[in-house]
């Protein structure tokens, strides 16, 4: 490679890596804890476990707990209710009437007792600032793009770094850590070595983490076009007078659907459900298409199958984005090998910025030594590559 191509390839790889280190690694180190987020719930005591019953003991109506929550929060209205996936439970979801907004409250009940199990929501305290941090560092959509464009950046110091790392490759052979030179030439074989060898690892948690800082935008494409066209044949129908049996929309639904299962259910007055229908969504049933969802239109007033529609590969990808992204979807032995690559990358990260410093360091260092002889304190004229790349390509 021509010292002038390797030089810009080095200075997209340093700039890039610079300016999204440190929120990379505050994403990892928060990231951490999400991984095994549904224990760490059960830990602290805010998890939802539905208590042992028999084997095949019977699921109670799912209107009979929609009336209840009602009755628990007077003035409020229903806007989702949504099965667990692991528990035999149902989430469901209420705002205020003339501010959806507001008055919020998240009522949990065990399928097949209706016995209400928590009035809260599921994550709070430090669960919830870790989410919080990971998601969108407390700013909402704007901190959300913000670190989606630093998983941006980060992808691109992966491929620079591959670039970089090639002559490298050429001089040693792969996992050389030469540990009887200095030890910032130590550290720098470890941060070359762990890069590679977490190279697909960290590319695909770069890539799904970019998709997933995109939901809200996607959802909103998808609003504005998708599912507004499969509303607009029933809109001079108007709003639902009074609505038809929950149960009886689910039932439908899945006999439209039966290789799928319900995932969760819109309510009428809700963006994803328009003014007269429930939007049940269903879902696969195998781990990787239990993430892909299909919207049945049911209206809430007859009770009469409206509509389905695929949803579109924009957001099948956005959907398939969140397991590959959190390991979520392989049971705790996938759990594990994400939590310990994500320590990896920590100490890749960490590395990273000790190199930058030690490098500032030395140069520092460098210019006094030159004042104190007397000589003009700035870099020499002729210098091939910077200091970093010679040790690269020794």
């Amino acid at each position: 490679m021509e010292i002038r191509t390797f030089r810009l390839w080095y200075l997209v790889h340093k700039w890039t890596s610079l300016v999204c280190t440190v929120f990379l690694l505050l994403l990892c180190l928060t990231g951490l804890p999400l991984i095994f987020g549904h224990e760490i719930d059960h830990w602290l005591g805010n998890g939802v476990e539905a208590p042992a019953l028999p084997a095949g003991t019977a699921m109670v109506p799912v209107d009979h707990i929609v009336e209840d929550a009602r009755a628990r929060r007077p003035g409020t209205a229903v806007r989702f209710v949504t099965r667990d996936d692991e528990e035999p439970v149902w989430f469901v979801s209420l705002s205020s009437r003339t501010a959806p907004r507001e008055g919020g409250a998240l009522l949990t009940y065990d399928a097949r007792t209706g016995e209400l199990l928590r009035d809260t929501p599921l994550r709070s305290g430090f669960m919830l600032v870790m989410v919080k941090l990971h998601t969108d560092l407390f700013a909402g959509l704007p901190g959300t793009l913000f670190l989606g464009a630093m998983g941006l950046l980060f992808v691109i110091s992966i491929v620079s770094g591959i670039v970089v790392y090639g002559p490298l490759m050429q001089k040693l052979p792969f996992g050389t850590v030469r540990r009887d030179r200095s030890a910032r030439l130590k550290w720098l074989d470890l941060h070359n070595v762990l890069g590679m060898a977490t190279l697909s690892w960290v590319l695909v948690v770069g890539v799904t983490g970019v998709l997933l800082t995109l939901a809200k935008p996607t959802y909103g494409v998808w609003q504005s076009t998708e599912l507004r066209a499969m509303l607009a044949p029933f809109a001079p129908l108007g709003p639902a007078e009074h609505l038809s049996s929950l149960d009886a929309a689910i039932a439908l639904a899945a006999a439209r659907e039966p290789a799928m299962t319900t995932a969760f259910i819109a309510f009428p007055g809700t963006p994803l459900a328009g003014a007269r229908h429930y939007a049940v969504f269903m879902r696969g049933d195998a781990h990787i298409t239990s993430r892909l969802i299909k919207p049945v239109l049911v209206d809430a007033e007859t009770g009469q199958f409206a509509a389905a529609r695929e949803m579109p590969w924009y957001v099948a990808a956005l959907r398939i984005s969140g397991p590959l992204h959190f390991g979520d979807y392989g049971g705790m032995p996938l759990k594990l090998l994400w939590a310990v690559l994500d320590v990896i990358c920590i100490v890749l990260l960490a590395s990273g910025i000790y190199l930058w410093v030690g490098r500032t360091r030395t140069a520092n260092a460098r210019l006094r030594l030159l004042e104190a002889q007397g000589e003009p304190a700035h870099r020499p004229a002729r210098e091939p590559m910077p200091a970093r790349e010679e040790e690269l390509t020794r």
